[in-house]
């Protein structure tokens, strides 16, 4: 074999392997693209009241968009707001109330107009078997009754404010918490006699308190609503994650858990 027929054949195997290595790699770079553009992870700030049915419901979206994961930060809405507004990083925010959502959309966090997707009502929660007899608003005011209730910047807290309006009851708490779960809490460790509380946790609690209605709760519905916002990296998801609160699977884990329709 001459020299010059040695070199040809040489030449044509290096640029056929690079030909075949390039092929490869392009379709490797495809499926991983593929693969990046149908998984992914959110991460959803939403009200505290909102954890039973958010968890489902995250369940649900990680079921329907194979490859995705969502995270979720339970908290009052107040102080989600503050973590947004100092640079926490989220793709959701669910309120509950539309007062921190405002302030959300205020601070232009937010991506698109919110949705409202529920609704909310106040009860009161006591001790199971109701040991105080309390039946009724004004029944939080008796000598000896310790009561708990979320601070005023807290959904729960502006809508207890309401209610006192509204019934014409000033409360004395021995504690102002700055979640419902909070508040719930007290009360199921027997640290305060009654709370009040959102009618969807009362109800999660089971037979961990009981719940006391009052007509005066219905001045005082709060509204929830959601938003995408814009620093999300997945707004594709995020939407989709709203689209499926808003929609008929997401109303009905909603409704399971106590929430009405907005």
């Amino acid at each position: 074999m001459t020299r010059t027929r040695t070199i040809a054949l040489a030449l044509t195997a290096v640029t056929m392997t690079a030909l075949l290595s390039g092929c490869g790699s392009g379709k490797q770079s495809a499926e991983s693209s593929g693969s990046d553009a149908a998984g992914g992870s959110i991460t959803v700030f939403a009200a505290a009241s909102l954890k039973s049915a958010f968890t489902e419901i995250g369940e649900q979206f990680e079921t329907a968009n194979p490859g995705t994961s969502v995270e979720f930060s339970f908290a009052g809405s107040s102080d989600l707001v503050t973590q947004l507004t100092q640079g926490a990083s989220a793709d959701v925010f669910a309120s509950a109330d539309t007062r921190n959502m405002d302030k959300a959309v205020a601070a232009e966090l937010v991506e698109a107009s919110p949705v409202n997707f529920a609704t909310n009502t106040l009860t009161i929660a006591v001790a199971p078997g109701n040991p105080k007899g309390i039946k009724s608003f004004a029944d939080l005011t008796k000598p000896g009754t310790s009561v708990v209730v979320c601070a005023p910047p807290v959904p729960c807290g502006g809508a207890t404010e309401k209610v006192e309006k509204a019934a014409g009851v000033t409360l004395s708490p021995v504690s102002e918490e700055t979640s419902v779960t909070d508040v719930l809490g007290k009360v199921t460790s027997g640290q305060a006699d009654a709370g009040l509380v959102y009618v969807t946790d009362a109800a999660g609690a089971g037979d961990k308190v009981t719940a006391v209605a009052f007509p005066e709760a219905a001045q005082a519905v709060n509204t929830y609503p959601i938003a995408v916002l814009k620093q999300s990296k997945r707004t594709d998801l995020a939407h989709r994650f709203v689209d499926l609160v808003s929609g008929e699977a997401g109303q009905s884990a909603l409704a399971k858990a106590g929430f009405a329709k907005p």
